[in-house]
């Protein structure tokens, strides 16, 4: 009888105990999944707004741009349209936009970046598009969709602009499939859900243009009529949410959280399944049943309490280590996301000076245009003076000669800085080595006066030749002089020597300085994008990084070697079969 009323209260220990440590470990359990898809939530939704973020400047940019403004206002004249592709196609490869196109005030595409492809969109008419429309009404536009010519997803951006009275719309094409790829290999069930609540971004591959809840009628209308989503059928996939907190996939009831993404009303979703979080509770409360028949035992037999107590303290010891692994490996993630975040930061800031470089480049162009007229006019006045002056004016004469003088040098620096503003085509011609240099020589010498150095250049005989690029052989050759004369800066009796020789397969360039050198631990790291040794934060750290491009474009080399002493450069390029004709 004894017996039987141990076992009952045994039992019904076991089963109070069962019920409290399920409920416990659900409510814990269920908490930490919550707070795990608040964490992902906010480092995804950072993720997708700097990547959104990049771009958002991109249209209003392009559309300043001359080429565009003359397309817009001659849309009858083949060259400007041509231009203007050029311009599109140049400037969607530098800035990672998939697509750039401009489009009249009917929504008939002008120019467009892909115009050398099949699935090229001149003359396609997008009127049908929201972002087209909202561009029209002078607002900015911001739509996701499926390309209705090419097929691809992409974010769309576009802008109004004006030429000449000619309205027209400017649009950039982004491509976020890489945040879904990134996704779908981290194995996150994410997925980012527009203003009609239809996933168009999923790491899940099940929730991918999957509506959360059955659209109206009207939403369905206005979807198909916008293609926003082009050649998917939105009636017949069942809805991502069926009930709250729930979801249908093959993993079965999932926990959801979402989060608010940007200003078009799109929301991102996080799920992950409920299986672990009810297997743990379960689990969690046959362990509770087992321990409250052990407890009741353990009140009779003392080496079975003993043995409890051991076991105990040995499953507190196992959960402990679980958790210190659990929190190290969070801890490396969240330094990974964060390292991550640095180095976008990093690469959009060397975009936006790159930029601000490039249109520096064009305003000094723009500048030595404006001012070779006046010096040319200076020139033939000072000329017609000299005729006209009567004879015995000796000290007019060399007032004359040294106004001459200072012009002609005027005239010789904005030439060269003409020649080196202008793009250049990446066809490789014969280039004169000793003139690239002689005007390399000349673009720095106001830097060399300052620094108080002259470089030292003997001219061979007779000149070589290298096949490369005239303005970028000349780019190559201004980095390198800017390097020895900030390196030597400030030294005693400061020299920069550079000297040509000309072997039967190799023609060799060397730029030596006395400067202080490069450390060991510096010099593998000097030809890397954005690394500098300068402490002053004016240098971005590319132009070595730059130069070795070229070089290699032109099928050469760049070698370095720098002692305490100083740093010698050595460029070592192909010889042509005409300058070995020559020797």
């Amino acid at each position: 009888m004894t017996g039987t009323r141990t076992l009952i209260a045994a039992i019904t220990l076991a089963l109070c105990a069962a019920l409290l440590a399920y409920t416990l470990t659900h409510r814990s359990s269920m908490a930490a999944l919550n707070t795990q898809l608040d964490q992902t939530l906010i480092l995804t939704a950072r993720a997708v707004e700097t990547e959104v973020a990049r771009f958002g400047a991109l249209p209003a940019i392009a559309a300043q741009d001359a080429r565009i403004l003359a397309a817009l206002a001659h849309i009858d004249d083949p060259t400007t349209i041509d231009a203007a592709n050029q311009y599109l196609a140049t400037t969607g490869a530098l800035s990672g936009a998939s697509l750039l196109f401009l489009m009249d005030d009917t929504g008939t595409t002008l120019a467009t970046s892909n115009f050398q492809t099949d699935m090229n969109l001149m003359g396609r008419n997008f009127s049908f598009r929201p972002y087209f429309q909202a561009a029209m009404q002078g607002q900015t536009g911001r739509y996701y969709a499926i390309g209705a010519i090419t097929g691809d997803p992409g974010y769309f951006l576009s802008t109004p602009l004006t030429a000449d009275g000619a309205r027209g719309v400017l649009v950039v094409k982004v491509d976020l499939r890489p945040l879904q790829d990134t996704w779908t290999s981290a194995g996150l069930a994410t997925a980012i859900i527009d203003q009609d609540g239809v996933a168009f971004l999923s790491g899940a591959p099940e929730w991918l243009y999957r509506p959360t809840k059955a659209l109206s009628p009207g939403a369905l209308a206005r979807i198909h009529d916008a293609r926003t989503y082009d050649g998917v059928d939105l009636r017949s996939p069942d809805p991502i949410l069926t009930a709250p907190n729930r979801a249908m996939l093959g993993a079965g009831p999932m926990q959801i959280r979402t989060k608010p993404l940007t200003d078009d009303g799109w929301t991102l979703l996080a799920g992950a399944p409920n299986a672990p979080v009810t297997t743990t509770a379960s689990l969690s409360a046959i362990g509770a049943a087992l321990l409250a028949f052990l407890a009741t035992g353990l009140a009779k037999i003392a080496h079975q309490r003993r043995q409890l107590v051991a076991l105990r303290l040995r499953q507190n010891a196992l959960l402990e280590i679980r958790v210190t692994e659990r929190t190290h490996d969070l801890a490396l993630e969240v330094q990974a996301r964060r390292q991550t975040e640095a180095d976008l930061r990093a690469a959009t800031d060397g975009l936006i000076h790159a930029e601000k470089m490039a249109a520096l480049g064009r305003m000094s162009a723009a500048i030595v245009h404006e001012i070779s007229q006046p010096l040319a006019a200076m020139e033939a006045t000072l000329a017609a003076a000299e005729i006209a002056l009567p004879p015995g004016q000796t000290k007019t004469q060399t007032r004359i000669d040294t106004a001459r003088g200072l012009v002609r040098r005027m005239q010789r620096t904005t030439k060269h800085l003409k020649s080196f503003s202008r793009k250049e085509q990446g066809t490789l011609t014969l280039v004169n080595l000793t003139q690239a240099i002689e005007n390399a020589i000349d673009l720095t010498a106001p830097r060399a006066r300052t620094a108080g150095v002259t470089p030292k250049f003997t001219p061979p005989n007779p000149p070589l030749y290298v096949r490369a690029g005239a303005i970028r052989i000349e780019q190559v050759l201004v980095n390198l002089l800017l390097n020895a004369l900030d390196a030597v800066q400030g030294m005693h009796a400061p020299q920069i020597t550079l000297t040509t020789t000309a072997g039967p397969d190799l023609t060799t360039l060397t730029v030596t300085d006395t400067g202080a050198g490069i450390s060991a631990a510096d010099l593998p790291r000097v030809t890397e994008p954005f690394f500098s040794t300068k402490i002053s934060g004016e240098n971005l750290g590319l132009g070595l990084s730059i130069s070795q491009a070229i070089v290699q474009e032109f099928g050469g080399q760049i070698a370095l070697n720098s002692t305490p002493a100083g740093t010698t450069v050595t460029i070592t390029l192909p010889t042509p079969a005409q300058q070995k004709g020559a020797a």
